[in-house]
C-alpha cells in the first residue's frame, strides 16, 4: 500500500504541489499562476475546455514539460503510475497481454495476474493486445500503471473512445483501486457528469484555476457554468458518489 507522508507540522504532506506554475510553448502561454496540490488517497479531477492546459498540467507534474514560472514539488520517493489517453500499437505485431505488461521491466506471472485483477480484467494474460476491445485495452493500461504500486495514479483522458457505460464502469474501478490500494488519483476527462461524481475534489482549468472544490460546489460555480453551460449543473444527479463501499448506480438515464 502506498506510504502516508506526514509533514514536519504533523499534517499529511501533499504528494505533488505546484506553486505559481506557468508553462509556455514559444510565445503562447498555456498555464499561468496555477497553484495545485493533491493529498494521499485523494481523487482529484481536472476539467476544462479544449486548449485549457489540462494535459499540460499533467505533463508538468510528470516532468515532461519545463515550467516557465513557479515550481513543481514531489514528495520524496513518490511513485507515479500513468494511464495515457491512447497508446498506438502495431496490430501486426504478435504481443500478448502478459508480454506487454513485462515491457520494459519483466514482471512475474503472479504480478501480472494481480495487476489485471485489480484493473478488473482477470484472465487476459494470454490474449493478444490487438484482439482486445477498447475497454479491455484501457484496463490493461491501468494494470500496467498499477504494477509500480503507485502513490499517485494519473489518468489523461483515459476513457476517450469508450461509450458512457464503459466510461462509468472504468471510473467505478478507479474508485475501487483507490479503496484497495490507498493511492491518490489525478484525472483529466471530458466525461463531466461521470468523472466529477467519482471525485473528492474538482479543479476547473482554463489557462488558470477558474474554480475548485467538491463536485457540487464546482457544478454550481458561475465560472464552471459559463464554460460548460447551464445544463451541466444537473448532470451530476445522474450518478451518486458514495465514499463507503457501495457502488454507484445510473439513475434517470434513458
Amino acid at each position: 500500500m502506498p506510504r502516508l507522508r506526514i509533514g514536519t507540522d504533523g499534517m499529511t504532506a501533499p504528494l505533488v504541489e505546484t506553486t505559481g506554475l506557468g508553462v509556455s510553448y514559444g510565445d503562447v502561454t498555456v498555464l499561468e499562476n496555477v497553484d495545485f496540490s493533491i493529498a494521499p488517497g485523494e481523487i482529484v479531477t481536472v476539467v476544462g475546455p479544449n486548449g485549457s492546459g489540462k494535459s499540460t498540467l499533467l505533463r508538468a507534474i510528470l516532468g515532461g514539460v519545463t515550467a516557465a514560472k513557479g515550481r513543481v514539488r514531489h514528495a520524496p520517493g513518490l511513485q507515479i503510475g500513468y494511464v495515457p489517453q491512447k497508446l498506438v500499437l502495431d496490430h501486426t505485431l504478435p504481443l500478448t497481454v502478459a508480454r506487454f505488461l513485462s515491457l520494459p521491466r519483466r514482471v512475474t506471472h503472479a504480478e501480472a495476474r494481480d495487476a489485471l485483477q485489480r484493473a478488473g480484467v482477470s484472465g487476459l494474460e494470454g490474449r493478444q493486445m490487438a484482439a482486445l476491445s477498447g475497454g479491455q485495452f484501457q484496463r490493461v493500461l491501468l494494470a500496467r500503471a498499477l504494477l509500480s504500486r503507485p502513490d499517485l495514479l494519473i489518468l489523461d483522458e483515459a476513457t476517450a473512445g469508450l461509450d458512457q457505460p464503459g466510461a462509468a464502469a472504468f471510473y467505478r474501478r478507479i474508485e475501487e483501486v483507490r479503496e484497495e490500494t490507498g493511492c491518490a488519483v489525478l484525472m483529466v476527462s471530458h466525461d463531466l457528469h461521470v468523472v466529477m461524481s467519482a471525485s473528492d475534489r474538482v479543479i476547473c482549468l482554463n489557462g488558470h484555476v477558474c474554480c475548485e472544490g467538491t463536485p457540487q460546489v464546482v457544478a454550481a460555480a458561475p465560472d464552471y457554468r459559463a464554460l460548460f453551460g447551464e445544463g451541466t449543473r444537473g448532470a451530476l444527479a445522474l450518478y451518486q458518489h458514495h465514499h463507503d463501499h457501495s457502488h454507484e448506480h445510473l439513475e434517470g438515464a434513458e
